[in-house]
Formats: structure tokens, sequence, C-alpha cells
């Protein structure tokens, strides 16, 4: 699915999140805090997004890429070069060794997994001590005034919006669905901390329908 939308999967990422979208994913990057020689793994990162505003913020610094969709990947090179290194990786399986990245970010990943405790446990093995994990994703937002005019965005705009530009309706189906399945911003906190990580924090944007959620592993010291 994500092969047949990657060649338009940038567009309208614009136009569901009216540009939004670039400046919560500046937000990621600069939360990464990312020390000089540092290394950043950009997981489930589709064309490479933040991988490219990781080099814009931290230039010299290592920057990996890793999805799962080779089309969305191709996408990406086309655009970064040499620049990032991407590899084909299962977040439920990432091939890179233990204690390898100084921060690991991704965008609207969680929300699709199979298993979010695994993956939450993966990010945390490949994270250096002290290392910092960052995600951007929708979250379920709580009900208010707004609620049926963001039900009518997600669940009949974004479709719309889908089928015209990629004529793919169904995976702009898919999406928002995800999105009502998800946790919410609240519940995910919770999955983190059994995971392991520490300083917890996160921030609502978008009248609260995507949240952006930072913590750490705690250090050797």
């Amino acid at each position: 699915m994500f092969s047949r939308i990657a060649p338009r999967y940038d567009l309208m990422n614009r136009l569901m999140t009216a540009g939004m979208d670039v400046r919560l994913r500046k937000i990621v990057i600069q939360r990464s805090k990312l020390p000089s020689g540092g290394a950043l793994l950009d997981l489930g990162a589709g064309t490479g997004d933040l991988a490219q505003e990781a080099i814009k913020q931290y230039p010299g610094r290592r920057i990996f890429a890793a999805d799962f969709t080779l089309g969305m990947m191709q996408a990406g090179q086309k655009r970064s070069g040499p620049k990032v290194e991407f590899t084909a990786a299962d977040a439920l399986q990432i091939p890179y060794a233990n204690n390898s990245f100084d921060a690991v970010v991704s965008g609207f990943l969680l929300r699709n997994v199979v298993d979010l405790s695994l993956a939450l446990l993966e990010q945390w093995r490949v994270l250096k001590p002290g290392g910092i994990f960052v995600s951007l994703d929708t979250t379920r937002p709580k009900k208010s005034i707004l609620s049926p005019f963001i039900n009518f965005h997600t669940h009949q705009v974004i479709p719309f919006l889908g089928k015209i530009l990629t004529g793919d309706r169904d995976a702009y189906v898919y999406l928002p669905t995800t999105t009502d399945k998800f946790l919410s911003a609240e519940e995910l906190v919770v999955y983190l901390a059994r995971t392991g990580f520490q300083k917890i924090l996160f921030q609502r944007a978008m009248f609260n329908t995507v949240a952006i959620h930072w913590a750490q592993k705690p250090s050797l010291n």
C-alpha cells in the first residue's frame, strides 16, 4: 500500500496537515538533541523527511533511515542522495547492534506496527545509554466541540484527496482507521515507562490529533 502511494506521499502529508507536518518534524529533530559526532536513526522513515530535517539541523552527524517499504525509500533516496544511509528494516527487528544511536526518531510509525511493545523495546535496544527517543504520531483527541469537524476531515476529506492525488482511496481510508484504533497520548506514556524510558514528556498539536513524545534511555552513571 505504501509503495503505491509513495510518489505523492509527501504532497498528501502537506495537504492533510495544511503544512503543519513540516513544523512538527522540525520539533521532533530539535527534541533529539543530537550531540556532536552523534548518530541518528529515522525509523519507519518513509521518504526520509525526518532524516532530511536532521541533516539541516545537525550537519556533519551520521544520519540513517530505515523503512519496511522499498518504494518509499527509493522516492526518498532521489532527494537525499548519499547524505542519508537508507536500510530496509522491520521496526520489530531493527538490523543494528545494541547501543548504536544517540537518537531514534519516527514519524507516524507506531500506529502501524503489529506489536507496539516490541517496537519500543527494539528502539530502546539500539539507543545508547542516555540516548533520546522521539515519536510523532496521531493520537485520539478528547471529545470537544470540534470533534464533528475533525471526523469529517479525517474520514471524508482525506480519502477524497487521496483518491484525487494518488488514485488510491483505500490507503487514505486505512490511515484514519489506524488513528481511531491507536492509543491516546497518555496511554503511550504508559508503554514508554514499561519499556524503561525515563523523563517522558509529550505535547499535542493540530487540535489534539497528533502528539510528539520524547523520552530518554537511562545513562550508565
